[in-house]
């Protein structure tokens, strides 16, 4: 791009999709942390719908009892469901960053603000399932200790049910803790060198 091309630009289009040289460098930059993102959602996504379908399988696998795997599936449906809605928006999102072109300064102030967004509705999508993967371990555990026959579990002491209270508590907030730094590692920090790069830009 030469400078009749720079002024020609300039002439033409709005002043603030105009691109210069020095800047096109940077912004082209921004497409190694973005393409890192779309290869670690992808991969996730595959993960995941793979998961969902393997969880369907686990009463067969433990050989629940008819009354347990009822249970079980009721969660399941609502589960799935909740996974159904969250993953299609990940999904379409995914399909969203394969036909972005970060060619000017507001696509990709667009495409950042548009991965925040749904760095956030990932982790929506976390906190959703929480409540559903302490149920799906208060179901297992109950069928574990059921089969032991020194265990009577309709006469635990009320020490043994608060116990059960705190590890859930324990456990939703393990959760959070563990989906805060999982999102940060593999989408956050590549976000952050996207951010970096609008910084370097609005500084000029």
């Amino acid at each position: 791009m030469d400078f009749n091309d720079i002024q020609s630009a300039w002439n033409n289009e709005d002043t603030g999709k105009v691109v210069l040289p020095n800047n096109l460098e940077r912004i082209k930059s921004a497409h190694t942390p973005l393409d890192k993102i779309k290869r670690n959602l992808k991969r996730e996504l595959i993960v995941q719908v793979l998961t969902v379908i393997l969880l369907g399988f686990i009463p067969v696998f433990y050989k629940f009892p008819a009354e347990i795997t009822n249970i079980y599936y009721l969660l399941f449906c609502v589960f799935s469901a909740v996974c159904v809605y969250y993953l299609r928006k990940l999904y379409l999102f995914y399909k969203r960053l394969n036909t972005i072109a970060l060619k000017t300064k507001d696509s990709l102030y667009e495409t950042y603000f548009d991965i925040r967004l749904n760095l956030e509705l990932y982790k929506t999508f976390g906190f959703a399932l929480t409540p559903f993967v302490v149920l799906f371990l208060i179901v297992y555990f109950y069928h574990k200790f059921s089969l032991v026959a020194t265990v009577d579990i309709t006469n635990l002491r009320d020490s043994y049910v608060i116990a059960i209270f705190a590890s859930v508590i324990l456990s939703i907030l393990g959760m959070g803790l563990a989906l805060e730094l999982w999102v940060n590692y593999y989408y956050g920090k590549y976000a952050k060198e996207m951010r970096d790069v609008l910084d370097e830009l609005r500084e000029e």
